[in-house]
């Protein structure tokens, strides 16, 4: 099995190199022999990654140690949900799981516009297959998942505890759902720019691709950042931590694409904008795989295995001059119809939207790389740590909270007095009352403290802007349609989901900018070091350290978990089991924490240290408003799916697009 896998990783590369010649010869040729020989090569390099990751999933479920991945990934004692999750523990299988999503996107993407737009399709595949080569060669001929060991041992080293997680077993498939996703809009894009045919119809062959390669890395990165929550033992959920930045930078660039596009699909306005966002929006998922593998620097998120820096960033940087160079090439063609009317007005607000959300990418890059850059120029490694990224980017995220609520309310073109009056009066009513009744609630004794009551009032204010567009939107159907209100909202929602499902996205991202905001501002935490009976107080809980347990959990693993009662006015509320798990072959205890969330707060609870005496060192964190960032993800993740959710009506006018389109431009097959 081993050889087969190897053996189809090899023939993949052959296919998809031949595929991406014949694709590009048959385009500028209009050579029907090459496009038909080229239309089947992502087929058959689908059809080999798929066998060649089937044959490394055996290799895991089998105990195969001959293989040095396997051996450095798993062991016999591992759970098979961990063996199979172990395929992405690794750099060496993580960019196989890459090129397998890849590939199964490129075959999605194959099957639906094989018939479509023939003058961009052949250079959108050929460009998709040009990625998969450059994956392909580096697992053929630098991190082979294939590598065998002369003399095999009879068992593994095991999966890094931290790993052993039920969040890390979703969350890196997830990410790379999203980074993968975002090559099909990018080779839309070149190809676009290659063919010359730089109408819309690029941006609607790839909308639904955008939307749910945005959801996975959104939801990737939330996903991320419970995994750190509960298995990191630290009390928080984001560090900006560099791999963090690598994978929040592209959701920042592709956020802003989004809401951009939407000017060019109704005003015919900011080509070369556009084209550049959505370049830069894969640029940086390369860039985020740079950081991971580069070894320069250090991380949690990061593999022990950091070889391949070099390949990606000479990758990085042939992307961006190509693109750099074609968008220059196809100015003239990419010159918009119409310009900006007026500073008040729904565009300048999408555009300002732009800017801030590329404002903080932009410091969220420097951040990320300056401890690079340092190190190159003065030899010493300064690390930026998160009062930079906060002192930063915290009045840029209030910027961009404030202009969700003014960005669907503002008229398109040019907003009267009138408008302004008769769309904001309830939303800044609701704002000034939130300022008000939260003024003698909030201390403005720091700058944490204004930025924590300046985010609730806008947070007041954007919500009231999203219900009252609800509100019209239904009255308006009810008067016209004599529908109950369920049913008017419903239907309303429905038969405009990209604009409502958007809506709902807002909120969520609302309900996330108030659980940051409330769980920075005002947490609180403690340490102490117990007796068996002693207790202490936090916050209205009264925690009491009961006793300690030692559980040989497996033949690898034991555990530790100590048992604390809390107790809330006078009454056993809850116990937690703060825990620390010892691996065999591991030099490191791993925290496993106990947290106790409510929609007010979580009781956050870690056995820091415990001694023979079964005395313990516990560390309690009281978080509030942690649950409505997690709330907050699920809604985005509601409205994403109604955002994506096919429309038929949409479906049928396409297809007539397409039609109409043949008619015009015949393929070659049909010549």
């Amino acid at each position: 099995m081993n050889d087969i896998g190897e053996f189809t990783l090899l023939l993949a590369l052959a296919t998809a190199l031949y595929g991406c010649v014949a694709y590009v010869m048959s385009a500028r040729g209009n050579r029907i022999d090459l496009y038909l020989s080229a239309d089947k090569t992502p087929i058959i390099v689908w059809a080999c990654v798929v066998i060649s990751s089937i044959c490394l999933w055996k290799a895991f479920l089998t105990d195969d140690f001959s293989l040095q991945y396997v051996w450095a990934y798993s062991n016999r004692e591992l759970d098979t949900f961990y063996k199979i999750s172990s395929f992405w523990g690794g750099q060496k299988g993580s960019l196989l799981f890459w090129t397998l999503l890849l590939s199964t996107y490129m075959l999605v993407v194959y099957f639906q516009n094989r018939k479509k737009n023939l003058r961009v399709v052949p250079y959108a595949m050929a460009i998709m297959l040009l990625i998969v080569v450059f994956f392909l060669f580096l697992i053929n001929f630098s991190t082979n998942p294939f590598e065998r060991i002369p003399l095999p041992p009879e068992d593994g080293r095991g999966l890094n505890p931290l790993l052993q997680n039920y969040w890390m077993v979703i969350h890196p498939p997830t990410l790379y759902l999203g980074y993968v996703g975002f090559t099909v809009p990018f080779a839309f894009a070149v190809a676009a720019l290659i063919s010359k045919d730089l109408d819309d119809g690029w941006i609607r062959m790839t909308r639904k691709w955008t939307l749910l390669s945005w959801f996975f890395l959104c939801m990737g990165n939330l996903f991320g950042a419970s995994w750190a929550y509960v298995e990191l033992g630290w009390g928080g959920y984001w560090a900006w931590d560099p791999v963090e930045n690598a994978a929040f930078m592209p959701l920042l660039v592709a956020t802003a694409y989004l809401h951009s596009v939407m000017i060019q699909e109704k005003k015919d306005m900011m080509k070369v904008w556009n084209m550049s966002l959505v370049l830069l929006t894969f640029a940086m998922t390369i860039f985020g795989t740079f950081i991971t593998r580069s070894g320069l620097i250090q991380s949690v998120h990061t593999f022990d295995e950091a070889t391949l820096g070099y390949y990606f960033l000479a990758f990085l940087f042939v992307i961006i001059f190509a693109c750099a160079a074609l968008i220059i090439a196809r100015l003239p063609l990419l010159k918009s119809a119409n310009e900006l009317d007026s500073f008040l007005s729904r565009e300048s607000s999408f555009l300002f939207n732009n800017l801030v959300l590329l404002g903080i990418a932009f410091a969220t890059f420097w951040g990320t790389i300056f401890p690079i850059i340092s190190e190159a120029v003065r030899g010493v490694k300064i690390t930026v740590g998160p009062p930079f990224y906060n002192q930063v980017n915290v009045p840029i995220g209030l910027a961009l909270l404030a202009l969700i609520g003014i960005g669907p309310v503002i008229a398109w073109r040019r907003a009267t007095f009138s408008n302004l009056k008769k769309n904001f009066l309830k939303p800044v009513s609701a704002g000034i009352v939130a300022a008000v009744v939260l003024f003698p609630v909030i201390p403005l004794g720091n700058r944490t403290e204004i930025y924590t009551y300046i985010t609730f009032v806008l947070c007041v204010f954007v919500l009231t802007s999203m219900f009252t567009e609800f509100y019209k939107g239904t009255v308006s159907r009810m008067g016209l349609h004599d529908e109950s209100a369920v049913g008017a909202l419903a239907t309303m929602t429905w038969r405009n989901k990209r604009r409502y499902g958007g809506y709902i996205v807002h909120m969520g991202v609302v309900l996330i900018f108030a659980g940051i905001a409330g769980s920075q501002a005002y947490g609180t935490h403690t340490e102490k070091h117990l007796q068996i009976g002693e207790s202490f107080e936090i916050r209205g809980y009264t925690i009491t350290y009961e006793k300690l347990i030692a559980v040989e959990a497996t033949n690898v693993k034991t555990r530790i978990i100590a048992q604390l009662a809390v107790e809330r006015d006078g009454k056993r509320y809850w116990t937690g089991h703060p825990e620390k798990e010892f691996y065999k072959g591991q030099n490191q205890p791993v925290s496993e924490v106990d947290v106790l969330s409510t929609w007010k707060e979580d009781l956050y609870m870690i056995l820091a240290d415990f001694r023979e005496d079964e005395s313990a060192t516990i560390k309690v964190y009281v978080n509030p408003m942690v649950s409505w960032l997690w709330t907050g993800g699920w809604i985005i993740a509601f409205g994403s799916m109604i955002s994506m959710w096919p429309d038929r009506l949409e479906q049928r006018r396409r297809l007539e697009r397409v039609r109409r389109q043949e008619q015009l431009f015949p393929s070659p097959a049909q010549e």
